[in-house]
């Protein structure tokens, strides 16, 4: 089960531990991914996909899924937005809203919200931008990929 300790601090079950830690990198390509994850874990598929909505649901995590090379299948662009440190959460939600963000992440710069857009075609990356700049009242830089750099984005838990 997941605990907070007396500092407020997340704590995660060995199981959870496991679960997030051996499968950042490496979701299983097969028609049953996650009972294929429960068995290497010597548990059940039902538990690892409660654990998994229930700690998407906690905020947690905020997804599971693939992330694709940019340019392979569809457009994919990084963004940003210059946000006013008081509207930073709310605008911030908006963005997280949208399937095609899996992440955004607060930077101490004057574009200070920044964020990953994956749509299937460059028009509809585009007709996102456009939605999210209409909604937010924020304009949006567009940082398209030009050269490739592989970063590992996993990072080890220790809770």
């Amino acid at each position: 089960m997941r605990t907070i300790d007396r500092d407020g601090d997340l704590r995660l079950s060995g199981l959870e531990r496991r679960l997030l830690n051996e499968f950042q990198n490496g979701l299983p390509l097969s028609p049953t991914p996650y009972r294929d994850i429960a068995q290497k874990l010597g548990t059940s598929e039902a538990l690892v996909l409660q654990i998994l909505a229930r700690l998407r649901q906690q905020g947690v995590i905020s997804r599971v899924g693939p992330v694709f090379k940019p340019k392979r299948i569809g457009a994919s662009t990084l963004a940003a937005i210059a946000v006013p440190p008081e509207q930073l959460d709310q605008v911030a939600a908006v963005i997280s809203s949208y399937a095609e963000v899996n992440h955004n992440y607060e930077r101490e710069d004057r574009y200070n919200l920044w964020f990953v857009i994956t749509a299937q075609s460059q028009q509809r990356l585009d007709a996102v931008m456009r939605r999210m700049e209409r909604q937010t009242g924020y304009k949006i830089l567009n940082l398209p990929l030009i050269k490739q750099h592989h970063i590992d984005l996993g990072f080890p838990l220790w809770c």
